[in-house]
């Protein structure tokens, strides 16, 4: 296939597309509801709503009804939790480190940008050795806007040094892909994520859908030109 599009930057969401961060996170939730007397809840039945935060994950444990003065109390328990356990199960997504390294050894740059507030994702990809690699590390409250507003976006790529349209975002919700397409970068769904039953990928207009990370390599092998 021929193709004239130039990668300079493949750019990640964190959380459910380079770190599966959920064993930490629900584990944190559960402790927080079992301190403020509240059930604690199955792992599968929250884990599709990692990527929309942790308020998401306190209203969807408790079917939505809690008032919202104890949802705010759970909430600084869980954070205050997972700010002191913020890597103690959370590992990379089976692919990942073999990824990084393809990717570094092609001479390109990579880099983090996540709705995650950076008092978590700073330790977090310290924890993982990570930080130094990364051209770019762009959290929820790093700009005035989160995803998916463009402004992360352009603020990944001024920090990295390179253009929008010659990159590349994966991520595992639809608002990354709209993140992305508002700066014209190329987009593909990680299906391997934390999708919920209802989520409709192939819906959401993004280049290509992969359901293993090192599927990446294979669409840039058939997307970038050389």
């Amino acid at each position: 296939m021929t193709t004239d599009f130039k990668l300079s930057c493949v750019l990640f969401d964190l959380d459910g597309t380079l770190v599966d961060t959920a064993p930490d996170l629900i584990a944190c939730l559960n402790k927080a509801l079992a301190i403020h007397d509240f059930a604690t809840v199955a792992p599968e039945t929250i884990k599709p709503f990692i990527s929309f935060g942790a308020a998401a994950m306190i209203k969807e444990s408790q079917g939505r009804h809690m008032p919202e003065a104890r949802q705010a109390e759970i909430l600084a328990t869980m954070l205050d939790l997972y700010e002191d356990n913020i890597a103690e199960f959370s590992v990379f997504f089976s692919g990942i480190p073999e990824l990084l390294a393809a990717i570094e050894a092609q001479g390109l740059k990579w880099g983090i940008v996540t709705n995650k507030r950076e008092r978590f994702t700073n330790p977090l990809m310290d924890a993982l050795q990570l930080t130094g690699r990364a051209a770019c590390i762009i959290s929820g409250d790093t700009t005035a806007n989160p995803k998916p507003h463009p402004e992360p976006m352009l603020a990944a790529c001024q920090q990295a040094g390179v253009d929008p349209r010659e990159c590349v975002y994966i991520g595992d919700a639809s608002h990354d892909i709209v993140a992305g397409k508002s700066v014209q970068m190329k987009t593909l769904a990680a299906l391997y994520g934390y999708l919920k039953p209802t989520d409709t990928p192939e819906t959401w207009g993004a280049d290509a859908l992969i359901t293993a990370p090192e599927q990446l390599l294979t669409w840039m092998d058939s997307n970038v030109c050389r």
